[in-house]
């Protein structure tokens, strides 16, 4: 019996010191590129983590253990219980001012004015626990692949998530262009699947669309590609039943910086929205001004992208900052960035939305303070929720889906 109770006790703490490791993520950034996903995760599973630390706490009082040990796990178990609740008390104040942000950029009244036929299938709550474990709706859809030719005769790939019939509410759907991340250097269409699916269940129909690759292709052949899939889709909206006067713009870092540039450039192709999940918008500033810790090197990765330092290339550098292009009548904008962003400083987010709005231009600013750059790779994450809730509303209100 004592020998149990030893071996018991033993694993409290060893569970209370992965508890307490996993939980100091949520505030300590990652140095190199192979701890950055518990930097990314830690704070987005938070909830969990604070549930574990409580089990661990309550047994670690209750049960008879060994008293050093007891007293090490109690210790680890409250260490780790008041870092894994970080997130969740910062979570009133967080949306409160995301909701402030919304009504700002759409009107008070923004939420009463999406159609009641959609609202069963936006989310009720920015924040459901119960969706940690249940996880978020995933309907199965299967994408039409399509390939397409860059200007140099490089194949592109293209993929169309058209929505369930039952969710058609309308001849023609709106249309949601989906851009990938990484770096400029890699990914495909498929890494915005999961997001996808969940908008064209709600009546959208998505494309997902490709670019080149830097550092074979630099700057700016991924804006060229960007611009030819749109040309693309309003040419074939007929033949998908795409709605054209009805497009918005989605992208995640690399992603949304390609998805600004498109929307902000004179004559592009018009669209009703933009949303950026932490996107670069000041390359110059960026490269003289990177996160500490950098885990990614982002100089670097701006060097591959545009073939050279600011000094070098001061125009190149001035013609990829979505930054550069501010002036009035730009697309509504919703920004999305995590205050604790070791690749894209939310600072430089802050910045696009107060320079959007001197122009007299619509902007949302949604901050997280407790999460990381893609925090959204924790799909039912604490992040990833709200982001959903407030991406949502915001292009159902601009796409007025009825």
């Amino acid at each position: 019996m004592q020998l149990s109770g030893h071996l018991l006790a033993w694993a409290i703490l060893l569970l209370a010191g992965l508890f307490l490791f996993l939980s100091s993520w949520i505030v300590i950034p990652a140095p190199i590129f192979a701890l950055l996903p518990l930097g990314v995760g830690a704070p987005e599973i938070s909830p969990l983590l604070l549930l574990g630390n409580g089990i661990l706490l309550g047994l670690s009082l209750c049960l008879r253990l060994d008293t050093p040990l007891r007293f090490i796990a109690i210790a680890l178990s409250t260490a780790g219980l008041v870092l894994s609740s970080l997130p969740l008390l910062q979570l009133p104040a967080t949306l409160q001012r995301a909701e402030a942000q919304m009504q700002a950029a759409l009107g008070p009244d923004y939420a009463t004015r999406i159609s009641p036929r959609l609202q069963p299938y936006l989310r009720s709550h920015p924040f459901v626990p119960l969706a940690f474990v249940q996880g978020l709706p995933n309907p199965s859809l299967q994408p039409q692949r399509q390939t397409w030719l860059a200007s140099d005769g490089t194949p592109l790939k293209l993929d169309i998530y058209q929505p369930p019939q039952s969710t058609s509410l309308r001849a023609l759907w709106p249309v949601i262009v989906t851009i990938y991340g990484g770096a400029w250097q890699r990914g495909e269409p498929k890494e915005t699947a999961r997001f996808s699916t969940y908008m064209a269940a709600q009546g959208y129909a998505v494309v997902a669309i490709d670019y080149r690759h830097a550092p074979q292709h630099r700057f700016p052949a991924q804006l060229e590609d960007v611009q030819a899939a749109l040309v693309w889709l309003v040419e074939q909206a007929p033949t998908y039943g795409f709605d054209p006067n009805r497009l918005a713009l989605v992208g995640w870092s690399a992603g949304a910086h390609l998805a600004m540039l498109a929307a902000f450039q004179p004559g592009a192709v018009p669209v009703q929205a933009v949303v950026s999940y932490y996107g670069p918008v000041d390359l110059p500033a960026g490269y003289r001004n990177p996160p500490v810790p950098d885990p990614i090197n982002s100089r670097a990765v701006l060097e591959a992208f545009l073939g050279g330092t600011p000094e070098q290339l001061p125009d190149l550098y001035q013609q990829a900052s979505p930054i550069h292009y501010i002036r009035p009548g730009l697309p509504p904008t919703l920004l999305i960035y995590g205050q604790r962003d070791h690749i894209v400083k939310p600072l430089f987010g802050r910045q696009l939305h107060s320079a959007l709005q001197a122009e007299g231009n619509s902007a949302a600013l949604v901050l997280l303070p407790w999460s990381e750059h893609a925090f959204d790779a924790v799909f039912r994450g604490l992040g990833n929720q709200l982001a959903l809730y407030y991406t949502e509303r915001f292009l159902a209100q601009r796409l007025k889906l009825e």
